[in-house]
């Protein structure tokens, strides 16, 4: 049996039998079964992830019975065979049937002549396989094409007219570049460049962020220059979050959704390791993901703890400089890195979390000295978790102004979909003036 598709097999059964995060699924089994053609799984794995939908769609037209009565196994050892036949150019026809035959003989038993013919039924008729009429339901026409629940094209529909919906979709499928954040703590960047380069890296520098660069290779992560914490692995749009919040060296910093520490890590960087940020989250677990993190860059200013963000901590009332609140979101925006997140069902899910956004940043605001800085983030596009959240806020205090705010766009920016609000508080600073005055 190729130990590859083997790979991708497990992988695909870790997320559609287990709801595992598919990069977590990946990296787990590439670990698990060594494979040797990486890159190969990857390509394999995240296209089946991002297409499924349209894989059921034309698997559906060559069986008799739905195709939701098939068994996961079937299922996803034919989106695999498809697949490869479909968008794979580099694999034979041959290949690609011979090998879901051999799968099928190991974990769908009795079902290999099954799948040898609906595999054999594609190569006659891919071509007779059209998609559903755009004029009769654009709606069910774009779900098919791109694989999105039919809610979240219908949600995105509401705000960008149907040209931008449509380019947005298909940015969700692509797949992103690597992007890194360089730790000048460490290093500064013509050195890095140099230095990836030298090992045989391409490197092309950031066109948002100051300190991102993107690097092509394989095994960047095996490097020393990884090992020795001289950058971490994060998106251009991410790292816009502290060099949009500013921080000064001194300053004292909270981070309300820390885990696990990405953006409290690039805040204490560019603090130059002087002053404090305390990173919260309710998961210990993830909190201690932040602390290996610090160590690994030489940071030393970070203090973790656990902590409910929707609750205030009374001894750091108007004690923080800054306060982040990148709070828990509906992920639409890193579509491109977790397809899965296309296929939530759970309308009632999202539409509960603008209240728990809304009570997190108000909780959070009460900690922002006066004249201190309040950052709401998300890493969706959704105005309900995003604007009307920081409108709603707004609403019920006038105690803040907003500075700054910008959605970055996988289709525009070519970044991860992330919403960033910049807030001041001004209205404490103007009551104790005039209190001064009189």
């Amino acid at each position: 049996m190729d130990n590859n598709r083997r790979t991708v097999y497990h992988t695909l059964m870790d997320v559609e039998t287990k709801n595992a995060y598919s990069n977590i699924a990946i990296n787990h089994q590439i670990i698990l079964h060594k494979p040797n053609n990486v890159p190969f799984v990857r390509e394999l794995a995240y296209g089946v992830l991002e297409n499924k939908m349209l894989l059921d769609y034309i698997i559906d037209a060559l069986i008799p019975r739905d195709v939701s009565k098939l068994k996961a196994a079937d299922l996803t050892i034919l989106r695999m065979g498809i697949y490869q036949l479909a968008r794979m150019d580099s694999v034979p026809e041959y290949a690609a049937v011979n090998e879901s035959v051999v799968l099928a003989k190991k974990f769908a038993r009795g079902r290999e002549g099954f799948i040898n013919g609906v595999l054999r039924s594609y190569i006659n008729e891919k071509y007779n396989i059209k998609l559903p009429d755009r004029a009769d339901d654009e709606v069910r026409y774009l779900s098919i094409k791109y694989s999105y629940e039919p809610w979240i094209i219908r949600l995105w529909l509401e705000s960008y007219d149907t040209e931008f919906v449509e380019s947005l979709l298909k940015a969700g499928n692509e797949t992103p570049s690597v992007c890194i954040r360089m730790n000048w703590l460490k290093i500064m960047k013509p050195d890095l460049i140099r230095e990836l380069t030298a090992r045989g890296f391409e490197v092309e520098e950031g066109k948002i962020a100051a300190n991102a660069l993107h690097v092509k290779g394989q095994g960047l992560l095996d490097t020393a220059f990884y090992k020795d914490g001289l950058f971490s692995v994060q998106d251009e749009a991410c790292q816009m979050v502290a060099q949009m919040l500013d921080p000064a060296q001194g300053d004292v910093i909270m981070d309300m959704c820390a885990a696990p520490g990405g953006k409290a890590l690039s805040i204490a960087e560019r603090m130059n390791n002087k002053g404090t940020v305390i990173a919260s989250d309710i998961y210990k677990r993830r909190v201690e993901i932040a602390d290996r993190e610090a160590k690994r860059l030489g940071i030393s200013i970070i203090r973790t703890r656990t902590w409910d963000a929707t609750r205030v901590d009374s001894a750091m009332v108007e004690k923080a400089d800054k306060v982040l609140c990148d709070v828990p979101c509906s992920g639409f925006g890193v579509i491109r890195r977790k397809p899965e997140i296309k296929y939530r069902k759970n309308e009632a899910e999202i539409e509960a979390l603008p209240a728990k956004q809304l009570a997190i940043l108000k909780a959070s605001a009460s900690y922002v000295k006066p004249g201190g800085v309040l950052m709401y983030c998300t890493c969706t596009i959704n105005p309900y978790e995003n604007e009307r959240v920081v409108a709603d806020f707004l609403r019920k205090t006038n105690s803040f102004k907003v500075e700054e705010s910008r959605q970055f766009m996988p289709n525009i920016d070519g970044t991860d979909g992330f919403f960033i609000c910049k807030m001041r508080k001004v209205n404490d600073i103007i009551n104790r003036e005039m209190a001064g005055l009189r």
